[in-house]
C-alpha cells in the first residue's frame, strides 16, 4: 500500500500560533513543524481562527464551545473520526495564492474527503488528533515566500521566530 509520505507529502505537527504586529494591524500565523525533517510551514490565518487554535493549544477552556469544538463534537456524535489532514494544494485567490486542505474523515458510511481552509482543518485536528501532511509543492512555496524583503517574507520569518500566542480572559471591571 502506498503511503502519503511516499507520494510527495511530509508529515507535520502543530507547532505554534503566532501573532505578528504589522502596520497598525495584527497578522496571525500557524507554524507547522516537520516530524522527521527540520522543515517549517508558516501559514497566515485569520485572527478568529488563530484565537481558537491558540486557545486549544494552550489549554484555555470556555463556557461555550467555539466553532471548531462544535465541529469536532458533531463529528464525534455522528460516529466519525479524522483519519488525516493534508495541506495539499495552492489555490489562486484575489491578489495571490493561498493553500488548500483536505480532511479525510472516516465514518460508518465510509471514507470521505472534505475540502477545507488550512486554518479550519488544523483547528479540527487540534481537537480530534490525526496525522497532518503537507505537500512538497506547498512546502517549496512557503520557503520561496520567506525569501527577500517583501512584507510577506518578513511576516513569515517573524512568525517562525515568534513565541506561542496565549489567550487569556480578562476580568470585567466590577466583577
Amino acid at each position: 500500500m502506498t503511503s502519503v509520505t511516499d507520494t510527495g507529502f511530509a508529515e507535520m505537527r502543530l507547532g505554534k500560533v503566532v501573532g505578528v504586529a504589522a502596520e497598525d494591524d495584527l497578522s496571525c500565523c500557524v507554524v507547522l513543524d516537520g516530524v522527521t525533517e527540520d522543515r517549517h510551514l508558516p501559514i497566515e490565518i485569520g485572527q478568529t481562527e488563530a484565537f481558537q487554535l491558540s486557545a486549544t493549544l494552550t489549554g484555555e477552556e470556555f463556557a461555550r464551545p467555539m466553532s471548531s469544538q462544535f465541529a469536532a463534537g458533531l463529528l464525534h456524535a455522528l460516529g466519525g473520526r479524522v483519519r488525516q489532514v493534508r495541506i495539499d494544494r495552492l489555490v489562486p485567490v484575489m491578489g495571490g495564492t493561498a493553500y488548500g486542505a483536505t480532511v479525510e474523515v472516516e465514518s460508518a458510511s465510509g471514507v470521505r474527503l472534505v475540502d477545507a481552509r488550512p486554518s479550519d482543518a488544523l483547528n479540527l485536528v487540534a481537537l480530534a488528533p490525526a496525522p497532518i501532511f503537507a505537500a512538497q509543492e506547498v512546502l517549496a512555496d512557503a520557503e520561496a515566500r520567506q525569501e527577500g524583503d517583501s512584507p510577506e517574507a518578513t511576516l513569515l520569518r517573524r512568525a517562525l521566530e515568534g513565541e506561542q500566542m496565549t489567550v487569556g480572559r480578562r476580568e470585567l471591571p466590577g466583577r
